[in-house]
């Protein structure tokens, strides 16, 4: 076996460097701009008092309403002790609030409150210069089209989610 893997050609090597041929390239890349993008927008949040695990979370109660603790944890990709913790930040800075679910007592839904919702406006305040300089090394329509791109390998057309 081992004189069949010296005879194949070298495999190309992850680097997530332009030009690379390596099939993890793109998820290289993905990763490599999300934290690019993470960083910006945490410079956003940061005197807002949040962080964006608390963003990620106001952003499901803003388009979902009231959700249940292991909703969030699908939704953001967190885990529940994650969540947990999140949701008791939220609660401490007068964000969130978490209230009885009817027909179960041992479940609660986080719900925002007037003043998370403010903060949530805020931040996308804080958030426009940064997200423009995010982009700015890309043409005229560029960061549309990366938007539209992205959206697509997200939200697959044949996803049922």
């Amino acid at each position: 076996m081992a004189a069949d893997v010296s005879r194949r050609t070298p495999a190309s090597h992850a680097t997530d460097r332009p030009g690379d041929t390596s099939p993890f390239a793109l998820g290289l890349l993905l990763r490599r701009a999300h934290w690019r993008a993470a960083a910006v927008m945490g410079q956003a949040l940061r005197p807002l008092g949040i962080e964006l695990r608390h963003f990620a979370v106001l952003i499901e109660l803003v388009n979902h309403g009231p959700t249940v603790q292991r909703d969030l944890v699908a939704a953001t990709g967190s885990d529940k002790a994650g969540i947990m913790r999140v949701v008791d930040d939220l609660e401490r800075k007068g964000l969130a609030v978490r209230k009885a679910v009817p027909g179960d007592r041992r479940v609660r839904a986080v719900e925002i409150t007037p003043q998370g919702l403010e903060l949530f406006d805020a931040a996308h305040l804080a958030a426009e210069p940064l997200a423009e300089r995010l982009v700015a090394e890309l043409g005229p329509g560029e960061p549309q089209k990366l938007k539209d791109l992205l959206t697509r390998l997200a939200h697959p057309a044949d996803d049922e989610a």
